[in-house]
């Protein structure tokens, strides 16, 4: 899946070039059962996405982990366009942390991309006595060889940000990427534009406050981020920090633009539904400003009087045309046209679940966008519950891949029948000409027919890469 060019390494030279990349066949989903009533290891499954095949839409193999309860989360690779100039290297193992357990499992799917295979177990105590960190979470490769991954908190469930380096070969702790006492009081997501000799990462919140479940009050008690931190991508410290305010509560998903040249990016912020734009400013040193708002909407029968959209994936087109974001809690998808960076024009948007569905417990007493509740989704039989979450854009950008589950204890929360009845996948057809968004009606992946029970599956890569993972320089 990687690219065919001789003499070179992993990925593509340009974010254009991944664009004219082979069409996605199969996709790697983490599948969790934390927090359901089924006692079985969370596993790595293989989905046959290649329409051709008498696969399509299937889960062709499982890759159970060793232990309980880990919460597999996010992934990453060994090797990405990062290093596509070092012919040494191969895009061979998955990166998958864990987010509860801090377990990291490194799995093999150079020998056999169609069954993976666990390579290596990096043990929690590796990451709390060498680094003193826990929760992993973003896995990126770095143009050096290493991997670097982003930590939540500290082996007591504090929230503190700091990131772990591992050996790009023997997959052991090097210890802390950051200088010593440089760690931000939260971590989660980041991105690195060495160009700018800049690295940004966001924050989400102690994990021992989320770890469970949300509760607003941990808002008020500062448990929860609402900032951005800028790193020198050289010396490892923390330079800045960029205070969003109440409106940038709970920063996830940062993306820069692919252009290694760019120096600005979005980042989806959860609590109050705002996308930010962040930028290299003429003095040299970094800003943010608001660029999109999705209004609350006043409702009864909710846990609140108002109801946020709960933005809580977003992702660019490696030509940096179009914006993608999740409402988890609205139940909506919307795409972006970015052309104008400061002033995002949506031109698609889709409603896949939700919590304000007509037909559901919830009424929506004033709404600023929507004149009536949408009606339920149902894909080939099956009643979609929870809300579109992760998402991944095929090379093209003509595709958009949506799974329904967030996090297991958040899920539990807002969305029991979602726990009861596992999540789904679902595509998303993408007018890259000028903008919109449909349903595909004929794809739909159940993994609530799991054969061990329905599962909750959640971030979704490619083999060959994609618009999440791979970073130019």
């Amino acid at each position: 899946m990687a690219s065919t060019c001789s003499g070179c390494g992993p990925g593509y030279k340009t974010p254009l070039d991944a664009m004219k990349g082979p069409r996605e066949e199969i996709v790697y989903l983490p599948c969790i059962y934390r927090n359901t009533d089924i006692q079985k290891p969370d596993y790595l499954a293989t989905v046959d996405v290649n329409p051709k095949s008498a696969n399509f839409c299937k889960v062709i193999h499982r890759l159970p982990m060793p232990n309980l309860k880990d919460e597999l989360h996010h992934s990453g690779w060994n090797a990405c366009s990062s290093c596509y100039d070092d012919p040494s290297k191969r895009r061979n193992r998955l990166i998958l942390p864990s987010l509860i357990s801090s377990r990291i499992y490194v799995v093999d799917v150079g020998t056999d991309s169609r069954a993976p295979r666990l390579h290596k177990i990096v043990e929690p105590i590796d990451l709390f006595w060498k680094c003193g960190l826990a929760n992993p979470h973003t896995s990126h490769c770095l143009g050096s060889g290493q991997i670097m991954i982003s930590a939540m908190g500290d082996p007591s469930g504090n929230g503190k940000g700091g990131f772990v380096l591992l050996d790009g070969e023997t997959f052991e702790v090097i210890g802390n990427w950051e200088q010593p006492g440089e760690a931000a009081p939260f971590g989660y997501d980041f991105w690195y534009q060495p160009r700018h000799n800049v690295m940004i990462s966001t924050e989400w919140g102690a994990p021992k406050a989320l770890g469970n479940g949300f509760n607003p009050a941990d808002v008020k008690a500062g448990h929860y981020g609402q900032h951005l931190h800028v790193w020198d991508w050289t010396t490892h410290k923390r330079i800045q920090t960029l205070d969003l305010g109440e409106e940038g509560a709970i920063p996830l998903e940062i993306r820069f633009l692919h252009d290694p040249a760019a120096a600005e990016g979005f980042v989806g912020c959860a609590l109050q539904s705002t996308v930010f734009r962040f930028y290299k400013t003429p003095k040299g040193d970094w800003a943010a400003e608001k660029v999109i708002q999705i209004p609350s909407k006043k409702v009864e029968g909710w846990a609140l009087p108002e109801m946020p959209g709960l933005i809580t994936d977003i992702l660019l087109s490696l030509d940096d045309r179009f914006l993608y974001f999740s409402n988890w809690l609205h139940g909506d998808i919307r795409q972006y046209d970015i052309t104008d960076r400061r002033h995002p024009r949506m031109v698609g948007q889709v409603f896949l679940g939700g919590s304000i569905l007509k037909d559901g417990p919830v009424k929506v007493l004033e709404d600023k966008e929507l004149e009536s509740q949408p009606a339920p989704r149902i894909v080939k039989g099956k009643r979609v519950r929870g809300g579109p979450q992760m998402i991944q854009l095929s090379l093209d950008g003509k595709r958009l891949y949506v799974t329904t589950s967030l996090y297991s204890a958040w899920d539990k929360q807002f969305y029991p029948d979602l726990v009861k009845e596992g999540s789904v996948m679902m595509q998303i057809d993408v007018d890259t000409d000028k903008g919109g968004l449909k349903l595909n009606e004929n794809f739909l992946v159940d993994f609530g027919a799991e054969p061990e029970g329905p599962v909750l599956a959640h971030e979704i890569r490619y083999p060959g890469g994609d618009c999440t993972s791979d970073i130019w320089l």
